[in-house]
């Protein structure tokens, strides 16, 4: 079985700790749901792996490149993934996996009425009503099937 493994990240905010990089070592993606806040952050996570980015509230577009806009789409492992900085955004008839940030709060879970997987990864430099943490999925490559979808607490 061929496994690829996504580390989805948000609201880093201009901050990049040493756990958080540690972490993405491995990664064969990351996906970062916006407020990057700081090129040479985005080139860093570049050059751990292939990022696949939206805009947040904080971001300005010419300061990441053409590829990174208020919504991201992408395909990964046979699935179709969209990422907003807002949830309200997301349309989730059209993605198997949407991820979004900006509430700084984690959660993982299946919508009831389209089965999407949703995302909200938290944060790992400003967390709100929990410890700074960032998200990790894992797809079989094929089946295109989701085998886990976890929140990974850091600062333990």
């Amino acid at each position: 079985m061929s496994t690829t493994r996504y580390d989805i990240i948000s609201d880093t905010h201009g901050f990049l700790s040493p756990e958080l990089i540690e972490q993405l070592r491995g990664a064969d993606v990351i996906v970062h749901a916006g407020d990057i806040c700081s090129p040479s952050d985005f080139q860093h996570l570049e050059m751990i792996a292939p990022v696949r980015a939206c805009l947040g509230n904080n971001d300005w577009s010419n300061d990441y490149g053409p590829t990174v806009k208020a919504r991201k789409i992408f395909f990964g492992s046979g699935l179709r993934w969209q990422v907003v900085h807002y949830r309200e955004r997301l349309n989730l008839l059209k993605c198997d996996v949407a991820i979004c940030g900006h509430t700084h709060t984690p959660f993982v879970t299946r919508d009831e009425w389209t089965g999407t997987l949703v995302m909200n990864p938290g944060s790992p430099t400003y967390p709100r009503r929990s410890k700074p943490s960032m998200g990790r999925i894992i797809c079989d490559e094929d089946t295109g099937e989701v085998l886990s979808a976890e929140i990974i607490a850091l600062g333990e």
